[in-house]
């Protein structure tokens, strides 16, 4: 089981962690923080933006090292829409969340099917390049990483936009509904967060 934890709340997962299984030791491998406790259980926690944990074993410096980039951005992309803002820190600079109507599947059959499929597809890209221009003018020039999540085919779509060409994307992938502004204020919060991988005995 994967959980994102935010920065405030680390240290007392990690304390409630002790609570649930018993003693619990900690070491730094492989750029994370792990934790095993007197049941067997184990945890291993990750920076996000796919940094790598040097320091101290212990929970208090690792939720100091929580900290996001001075430039950086998100880009959430499914059918139904779209949803890209840069960031300074904790600070969103600048965003756009646009919606497209793309029709759903149909039942028909034969010729009807395959002109809804043409005009599914016209939809489709059409949203798509709503979403490059839109990310592009936004995501110019990011000095920092970018996380990505929604529908993973489209998120390629956009992304594969030439202007887009110099935006260093991170292993981390949001999984959201369709973007509206409320999933996105949401997925700039998990992007910030830990991810721990938790084993319960």
């Amino acid at each position: 089981m994967i959980v994102a934890i935010p920065a405030q709340r680390l240290e007392r997962w990690v304390a409630n962690f002790a609570t649930r299984h018993g003693s619990t030791s900690f070491r730094v491998v492989d750029g994370a923080l792990g934790g095993t406790a007197a049941d067997g259980s184990t945890f291993t926690a990750r920076l996000p933006f796919d940094q790598e944990y040097a320091g101290a074993p212990e929970a208090t410096a690792f939720a100091a090292a929580l900290v996001p980039p001075d430039d950086w951005g998100v880009l959430l992309v499914r059918k139904g829409g779209f949803a890209v803002a840069r960031l300074s820190g904790a600070a969103i600079v600048d965003s756009k969340v646009g919606q497209r109507h793309v029709q759903g599947r149909t039942k028909a059959g034969g010729q009807s099917q395959q002109r809804f499929a043409r005009r599914r597809d016209n939809q489709a890209r059409q949203a798509y390049e709503a979403a490059a221009d839109h990310a592009a003018r936004i995501l110019g020039g990011l000095a920092g990483p970018l996380v990505t999540g929604g529908d993973r085919a489209a998120v390629e779509e956009v992304i594969a936009d030439p202007r887009l060409g110099g935006v260093r994307r991170t292993s981390d992938w949001l999984a959201v509904p369709d973007p509206r502004r409320a999933v996105l204020e949401q997925a700039v919060l998990d992007a910030q967060a830990a991810r721990i991988d938790v084993e319960n005995r």
